[in-house]
């Protein structure tokens, strides 16, 4: 008998076995040098967890309220494209096993959006997610090498062309060239909300500027995206630059985030740094290609048992005991190698007035001494 995957590393192997490697292809990979599609992932490893102790977790509860709505865990399926390239039941299955979002591109013709919009509303969907980062489609090199070829999407039956010319690449890519609106500005955003009651949310935010401007045209969330690195390559991976909108929005609006999220220790880190929750996109894909259905069930509660788990080694009975001070990134780190007078030489049985301490770059008892009034001076790592 098959051995159950229980890991997210273990779907994507399975869906690597089941697909065709064009499609699989697809779902994996980035563009260009695919720099950021593994700094999306790597860059979770350099955050460690801050467990607390001795504190009562025979109880925890992961449940938590987005946008008005209770979930069972802060954990989302994000909205992917073309999921029967994965499994012939496609969305049916995944919306079957969760409760998924919708998302809309703005087209050359605005009419489309305005159709998909009112189906959606129609349809009892909650919320309108803008993708913000695809003026144009990002350069995927092995969606070109390998002619990708995607099927019609049923939604746009009768609304746009499908047949394209794929001499020079993929008819992805021909496709998107032909559809997706390079002059999509941010004065637009007041179009889309004055033609739907829904609340719109913007996906691809990774600068506090835009976050900003965000607040400014009235959106109802921010979601850190970078397209699973499928656009611009070397933009930065997204938990690196979560905590900077997070300060950037002060709480005014709701944060989601997805890019890498592969583990329930990933989600933890995303939530400490100020995530509302976090929304998965790969993992869905990979579980469906292996186990349908079941697969993306396996996936979700795979990963919100990992959450659960995490929460109570860290000291944390609720989603909402989830701080900042769990977490040190690599910016604390870099804090950590300040060179500093300490406060009270005598707690710590040293004589002189003045003594330098210095901090390793895994010491967390600067988080401590920085909460007081005192002078710092970097100090740069030397040779050796």
């Amino acid at each position: 008998m098959e051995a159950e995957p229980v890991n997210v590393s273990e779907f994507q192997e399975l869906a690597r076995l089941a697909l065709p490697k064009m499609y699989y292809d697809y779902y994996a990979g980035g563009a260009e040098d695919q720099h950021t599609l593994e700094e999306n992932v790597k860059a979770f490893q350099r955050i460690f967890i801050r467990p607390r102790v001795l504190i009562d977790v025979s109880r925890t509860d992961s449940s938590t309220t987005i946008m008005g709505y209770k979930t069972s865990a802060p954990i989302m399926v994000a909205p992917t494209a073309m999921h029967k390239l994965a499994h012939p039941e496609g969305e049916v299955a995944t919306a079957r096993a969760s409760a998924t979002a919708n998302v809309i591109m703005v087209y050359k013709r605005r009419e489309i959006s305005a159709f998909m919009v009112q189906r959606a509303e129609r349809n009892g969907f909650k919320a309108i997610i803008l993708t913000v980062d695809t003026p144009r489609l990002g350069r995927r090199e092995a969606d070109i090498k390998n002619k990708m070829v995607a099927p019609p999407l049923k939604n746009f039956e009768g609304l746009i062309p499908t047949e394209v010319n794929t001499d020079k690449g993929s008819n992805l890519q021909a496709f998107a060239s032909g559809v997706l609106d390079a002059s999509l500005c941010w004065k637009d955003i007041g179009w889309l909300k004055s033609i739907t009651s829904l609340p719109v949310l913007i996906k691809g935010v990774l600068t506090r500027e835009d976050a900003l401007r965000a607040l400014e045209v009235g959106v109802a969330g921010i979601i850190v995206s970078n397209h699973g690195a499928r656009q611009l390559d070397y933009s930065p991976a997204t938990i690196n630059v979560l905590e900077e909108v997070v300060v950037a929005v002060q709480g005014k609006i709701p944060v989601l985030f997805d890019g890498g999220v592969r583990r329930g220790t990933d989600v933890f880190k995303a939530l400490a740094l100020g995530a509302q929750a976090v929304m998965i996109g790969r993992p869905v894909i990979y579980g469906l290609a292996a186990k349908g259905e079941h697969g993306v069930s396996r996936v979700i509660n795979m990963l919100k048992d990992e959450l659960e788990l995490t929460m109570a080694l860290s000291g944390c009975c609720t989603v909402k005991d989830i701080s900042r001070s769990h977490v040190s990134t690599e910016i604390d780190g870099l804090h950590c190698r300040l060179l500093l007078p300490l406060i009270s030489p005598t707690s710590l049985k040293l004589k002189s007035k003045g003594i330098m301490y210095f901090l390793p770059p895994d010491s967390y008892f600067m988080y401590e001494i920085t909460q007081q009034k005192t002078q710092a001076i970097i100090n740069a790592p030397g040779p050796g």
